[in-house]
């Protein structure tokens, strides 16, 4: 086990596990729909499905929620607004919003495993107001301005 974890409180309202690492080397842990029953999600429908989470984050820390692989590749389910970042004041159920991107309707069934969150540090900053900026090799070139490969 690691030491120095970050220690971080949750209510877990669902009836599913708390999330966890599946591997000591995961950056993210598995979260699962809390439903009552199973969701059709109808193909380029989108769905705002509850966690039963509520977690209370350390100032100086995000939790983002990003797609999982697996479900995008195989049933072309994925998040929207990716990566969703949950600040660290807010207290409210993490929810997550899925999109089904596939043709055929996909069907998300209670407990399953429907993202992954990762905690990451954040920094804020103070914006310096100047008249210009130092050069640098790129220059204000942007979207594809280094080339393809």
């Amino acid at each position: 086990m690691l030491s120095n974890l970050l220690s971080v409180k949750i209510i877990n309202q669902s009836g599913n596990e708390l999330p966890s690492y599946a591997t000591i080397g995961s950056s993210g842990m598995d979260i699962r729909a809390n439903l009552s029953e199973p969701l059709v999600l109808e193909p380029l429908a989108r769905v705002l499905v509850p966690t039963g989470l509520f977690v209370e984050i350390p100032l100086g820390y995000e939790i983002q929620i990003r797609p999982r692989s697996g479900l995008a590749i195989k049933q072309g389910i994925t998040c929207l607004n990716t990566p969703g970042t949950i600040d660290a004041d807010y207290r409210g159920e993490i929810k997550v919003i899925l999109i089904n991107l596939s043709a055929e309707p996909q069907t998300i069934h209670p407990a399953d495993r429907i993202a992954q969150m990762v905690v990451q540090k954040v920094e804020q900053i103070q914006w310096v107001a100047v008249s210009e900026l130092s050069d640098s090799d790129r220059g204000s070139g942007g979207f594809g301005s280094t080339g393809k490969q």
